[in-house]
């Protein structure tokens, strides 16, 4: 009898980041469930492609930040696949906001879909982690995020509690085979970004000593590694893929 395939879930997938994570684990044979927050076309097309390449996908569309969308996407998933074993937390938001004009809804929306997310969702999959003595849980912070960001506070304030987090069930479920990291991209080249995005990046590419914008596909590169047998050693880390920028 073949081996089962084992099972990812990658929030905020529907492209950029998410979707090269999405296409990399489905390369390495991981069964993979996307999602995304609003376009269900886009997350069902990189589930189209995820099976071109052998493996089992399911798309749901679900907003992360919203504590019923995740119970729905994680209850979805153990449905169609039993049991999911490798959650990548990558779905966020990066709203611009003065400190002191920021509103308490503001300040909650980031908290919710920047951490708040990666709380629901490593909750609801962990039980069948440890079952199996086998798991990963990736998250997301971000170069700028973990610098201090003037005019984002509540992204650093989530980013930090997202590395809080990872150090803490690095800790609390390293004995049980399961790793925790955190992966803190520089700028990357992504697609339909707007104006803002776009005029952010250029301005983080100066601090970059490589000189360029990173590809969706070089974070995916770690991320798959992290999630790997070979990285079963690598627990507890935050792996900056930001071409030498400062930590």
């Amino acid at each position: 009898m073949a081996e089962k395939r084992r099972t990812a879930l990658v929030s905020g997938s529907g492209r950029n980041i998410g979707r090269a994570i999405v296409l990399a684990l489905a390369g390495n044979g991981f069964d993979v469930v996307v999602n995304g927050s609003s376009d269900e076309a886009a997350i069902e097309a990189v589930a189209g492609e995820a099976r071109a390449l052998g493996v089992e996908a399911i798309s749901v569309r679900g907003d992360v930040g919203i504590r019923e969308d995740a119970d729905r996407l994680a209850a979805q998933a153990l449905e169609r696949f039993g049991a999911v074993d490798v959650l990548v937390n990558n779905a966020a938001i990066r709203p611009a906001a003065a400190f002191l004009e920021m509103t308490d809804d503001e300040w909650d929306r980031v908290m919710a879909i920047d951490l708040h997310a990666a709380f629901w969702l490593s909750r609801a999959f962990l039980p069948d982690m440890v079952e199996r003595r086998w798991g990963r849980i990736v998250n997301f912070a971000g170069m700028n995020a973990i610098h201090g960001h003037a005019g984002r506070a509540h992204v650093s304030a989530a980013k930090h509690g997202a590395w809080g987090l990872t150090k803490t069930l690095a800790k609390e479920f390293g004995a049980q085979g399961i790793t925790a990291n955190i992966v803190s991209p520089g700028p990357i080249r992504l697609d339909h970004a707007d104006p803002a995005a776009m005029a952010l990046q250029q301005s983080t590419v100066a601090r970059v000593p490589a000189g360029r914008l990173g590809e969706p596909g070089e974070v995916a590169a770690v991320v798959s590694m992290l999630v790997s047998d070979a990285g079963a050693y690598v627990n507890g880390q935050m792996i900056q893929v930001n071409g030498g920028g400062e930590t």
